[in-house]
C-alpha cells in the first residue's frame, strides 16, 4: 500500500472517529434535554389536575357569540 494511500485512510478514519465522539455528545445531550422536558411536561399536568379538582373541575363550554 503505498503512503499516500495509507494516509487518506488514516486522515478518513480519524475524521469518522471524531464525527462519532459528535455524534454521540450530541445524543447524550438529547437525551439529558427529553429527560428533563418529561419532568416540566409532569409538573405541569399535576399543576392542571390540582386546579381543575380545586375548581371544580373543567369549566362549561363557552355560549357561542350574540352574532350565531
Amino acid at each position: 500500500m503505498s503512503d499516500e494511500r495509507l494516509t487518506k485512510l488514516e486522515s478518513r478514519y480519524a475524521w469518522l472517529e471524531k464525527h462519532s465522539l459528535e455524534q454521540d455528545k450530541a445524543m447524550l445531550e438529547m437525551s439529558d434535554e427529553i429527560r428533563r422536558l418529561r419532568k416540566e411536561l409532569l409538573s405541569v399536568k399535576a399543576h392542571l389536575e390540582s386546579q381543575s379538582q380545586t375548581e371544580g373541575g373543567p369549566e362549561a363550554p363557552e355560549p357561542p357569540p350574540p352574532h350565531y
